[in-house]
């Protein structure tokens, strides 16, 4: 295992889609799975893309911690998740506007609008298929780390761009202008 280095915002590996993994259960992928482990763990995020990492592989992990979870009915708290080429889809129009960060665009935040629920799948590094529903931060989460797999980052996906900067100033313009909705930090 090692902490590898994290792509940052520029980087080509996180501006074009990955390849699909051919074969889940392969030694190289437990690997690979094991370094994004020690690399999430290490800065302190809540999810890693292998494209993060500089591998254009459809692969993804994930968790939810207890206090990240909502009281959305299919927003619970997550062990690690490992997600190989994972699909999602939206079971409703409805979106939610939350704050999101980033690992590979350290130090800024933004506003972005995701499906408030989903359904997701994939397979894990058994090679078994995993399908679940989420919503809340679970649903964030999932959606955010999917996107890293497509060539996004979140600030694609933001609506107002006014909602985009450091952590401490975003926070401090939603305090002042006594924002009502509810924005939650997330993803990675």
């Amino acid at each position: 295992m090692a902490i590898r280095k994290i792509a940052k915002m520029g980087h080509p590996v996180l501006r074009r889609p990955a390849r699909p993994v051919s074969d889940p259960t392969a030694p190289e992928i437990r690997a690979l799975v094991a370094d994004m482990v020690e690399t999430m763990e290490d800065a302190n995020g809540a999810g890693l893309a292998a494209p993060q990492i500089h591998e254009d592989l459809r692969l993804v992990i994930f968790h939810v911690p207890a206090e990240r979870a909502s009281d959305q009915p299919d927003d619970r708290p997550e062990p690690l998740t490992v997600l190989i080429n994972p699909v999602v889809e939206p079971l409703t129009e409805e979106r939610e506007l939350g704050l999101e960060g980033c690992l590979s665009v350290p130090g800024f935040v933004g506003a972005v609008p995701r499906f408030t629920k989903i359904r997701y799948s994939g397979y894990g590094l058994d090679g078994e298929r995993v399908e679940r529903e989420a919503s809340g931060f679970h649903a964030r989460v999932v959606q955010h780390e999917c996107d890293h797999l497509d060539g996004i980052l979140y600030p694609q996906r933001m609506e107002d761009l006014s909602l985009f900067g450091y952590v401490e100033e975003v926070r401090r313009a939603l305090e002042e202008r006594g924002d009502a909705q509810r924005v939650e930090e997330a993803a990675d």
